[in-house]
């Protein structure tokens, strides 16, 4: 039996790998910030020209936006595999922190902390866009580590009368802080211990 061929696209193949040019575009916006980035620096980080960047993804705000909304993405998917691992409440949020910190410190150079807060903070200034993915990053971690202290509540870990939501914005607020940390330059040491402090005394207040 002769299998039929499949029909060939019409036109020249894309000539560039949109999900890698995303990605290094947010390589460029990272490390200097989303008003510092030109559109020469996106061209040389993604080895587009003008013309060619403008057809893919429109203007610059365009494709810092895509970039932002994957990195929420991700972010939030990686937050939740991390946080729905087995193991006791202290146990679970000391890996969390751990991975946080990794990332944070992750990549050639100084490090850069995290890419939604270390870009976007500055810019959710006067662009309901950005604020609005901005919130949503807020509002997923806080979901997910309030479930995870949820979860503690509910195995029979920590007492029911433990205000899982609180405590939950106050390791939200604690994994901001270490972003910021990191951007600022602290040194791996001092975050690793900022970590474990915060960590090991939401576990008192939790079971208190």
């Amino acid at each position: 039996m002769v299998q039929k061929s499949e029909a060939r696209p019409r036109g020249r193949p894309r000539a560039y790998d949109p999900d890698k040019a995303i990605a290094r575009a947010r390589e460029a916006f990272w490390t200097q910030g989303y008003s510092a980035t030109s559109l020469d620096d996106l061209s040389a980080a993604t080895g587009m020209n003008r013309p060619s960047l403008y057809a893919a993804f429109g203007d610059k705000r365009a494709l810092y936006l895509e970039a932002l909304r994957r990195t929420k993405d991700g972010l939030l998917a990686g937050t939740k595999a991390a946080l729905d691992l087995p193991g006791d409440l202290q146990a679970s949020l000391n890996f969390y922190f751990a991975r946080a910190i990794e990332a944070y410190m992750a990549g050639e150079g100084e490090a850069r902390g995290c890419f939604v807060i270390g870009t976007a903070l500055t810019e959710a200034v006067g662009d309901p866009e950005i604020k609005a993915l901005l919130h949503e990053v807020f509002l997923g971690l806080d979901g997910l580590l309030t479930a995870r202290l949820q979860r503690a509540i509910d195995e029979g870990e920590i007492p029911a009368t433990t205000d899982a939501a609180s405590l939950g914005y106050l390791l939200s607020a604690a994994v901001h802080g270490l972003a910021m940390r990191s951007r600022a330059g602290e040194p791996r040491e001092a975050l690793d211990r900022w970590a474990e402090g915060a960590v090991a005394q939401v576990a008192r207040l939790a079971k208190a």
